[in-house]
């Protein structure tokens, strides 16, 4: 006798479930959203047809304590790409489920369709595309000089015929570009819905886990650069990387928000070439292509990017506001902190910018989050205020507190070294971070915010 078919309602707004359908999701307020999902009949042990049943290794057959666990590691499969293989923590785990997101036109499906290539020649590997066709990838990797004769290409949306064409091939490494497209033919929701990419997700997931093949999943994001679809997504795959970079500079960042087998915001950078993206070993060149003569309000300082350190300037325009509310503009910086901070310069500083209009840039697209910044905005802010320009040869870095002391920040040692080895004479940093001695830079340290103003006089 066939077993009576089962349905749920989900909102395609929230990802929320519900017993019976309604107008207005409960959870999130959306009206319309609640659409009604069939639920096909589990067989007997649990595996949908071409779930994989034939993996030995599957969930239960053996209970066992953490002194019986093997602790050998896993071996990576490097892409041949350092920088990916930096944010990745070493390289690529087999059974992993790896989510890189971007904005259009940022470079996944390039940088993919390059790691794919240089891995085909070693492993067996799978590009599924759902939203170009085969002769489009196919052009594409003629134009980059790719190696073309090994990768296994399929065009396909169905997470089923995904699966079953996976299974026969049992690849290393598979890219399913994207997961927005893909749909499961027991979802009556249309792609791209909150239910549909969290349902091909977890299909997708347990793929990977029941036979060690590594899943690379294509994101979109949305409009404020965070990635599309339920939060649910990020919690299920292994690593989340986010390919960040504007159409109008070349430079490419790729940055790790969530690796259960590395650093965290670990940070590589690649150059759009007309062959692809070329990856850059030393960043901080880049970001310091500054001129013979520096203006005001221009500073370097040295940001903690996973687990290197990365040279970036900083730079402030300080101006007589037209306006009866100065304008306060940070591109690349929290603009919160930025308010913050001024109002510690008037109150432990003693310089009054509240009728200036302030604006604050980081040169190059990087993204400065972490508090080391603080000392350097300041500094190039006070420089731009008085016109004056601070020295060539000056780094600084530091935290500044509410109440005007200079607090330290992790890896000040590292950091020094690194400013050390691109030529810098001059330091000034907390006294927490001064080290007893350090060749080939001067350091002043510093307590408090008046003394880093007059170590800039």
């Amino acid at each position: 006798m066939a077993s009576k078919q089962k349905t749920a309602y989900v909102c395609n707004e929230c990802g929320a479930d519900f017993s019976k359908w309604q107008g207005q999701c409960s959870e999130c307020g959306s009206w319309n959203s609640v659409v009604e999902m069939k639920l096909g009949p589990t067989p007997k042990g649990g595996a949908r047809n071409g779930q994989f049943s034939g993996y030995a290794g599957s969930v239960g057959s053996k209970v066992q304590t953490l002194a019986e666990i093997s602790l050998e590691d896993l071996p990576r499969l490097t892409t041949g790409t350092g920088e990916f293989d930096r944010v990745l923590g070493g390289g690529l785990v087999p059974g992993s489920v790896v989510l890189i997101g971007g904005h259009p036109g940022a470079g996944k499906s390039t940088v993919l369709l390059q790691t794919l290539c240089k891995l085909a020649e070693r492993m067996s590997c799978l590009y599924v595309t759902g939203e170009e066709s085969l002769q489009q990838v196919a052009m594409r990797a003629n134009r980059l000089g790719l190696p073309t004769d090994k990768l296994q290409m399929l065009s396909e949306t169905s997470v089923e015929h995904i699966g079953q064409a996976a299974e026969q091939l049992q690849p290393k490494v598979m890219v399913v570009d994207s997961v927005q497209v893909v749909h499961l033919s027991d979802i009556q929701s249309a792609p791209g819905s909150v239910s549909q990419v969290r349902e091909a997700a977890a299909y997708l997931t347990r793929f990977a886990k029941q036979t060690g093949t590594v899943v690379i999943l294509v994101g979109h994001v949305t409009k404020d650069g965070s990635l599309a679809g339920p939060k649910v997504l990020e919690h299920m795959i292994d690593c989340s990387i986010l390919l960040e970079g504007s159409h109008d500079s070349r430079f490419r960042t790729l940055r790790g928000n969530k690796n259960r087998f590395g650093a965290v915001n670990e940070l590589g950078v690649f150059a759009m070439t007309e062959k692809g993206l070329k990856e850059v070993s030393n960043p901080s060149a880049i970001f310091l292509q500054r001129g013979d003569e520096v203006a005001s309000g221009s500073v370097v300082m040295v940001m903690w990017e996973g687990t290197r350190p990365l040279l970036v300037e900083i730079q402030a325009l300080v101006d007589d506001s037209h306006l009866g509310n100065p304008r306060r503009v940070a591109v690349g910086l929290d603009q919160n902190r930025l308010s913050m901070l001024l109002a510690v310069l008037h109150r432990h500083g003693g310089v009054l910018v509240g009728d200036q209009d302030v604006f604050v840039n980081v040169v190059g697209g990087v993204r400065v989050a972490e508090t080391s910044a603080d000392l350097a905005l300041v500094l190039a802010i006070v420089s731009s205020f008085r016109d004056r320009p601070l020295a060539h040869d000056l780094m600084v870095f530091g935290e500044i507190g509410l109440s005007g002391e200079i607090r330290p920040v992790p890896s000040g040692q590292e950091r020094l070294r690194e400013a050390a080895k691109h030529g810098f004479k001059r330091a000034i940093v907390p006294i927490g971070n001064a080290p007893k001695s350090m060749d080939g830079i001067e350091i002043v340290a510093v307590k408090r915010l008046s003394e880093a103003l007059a170590a800039i006089e």
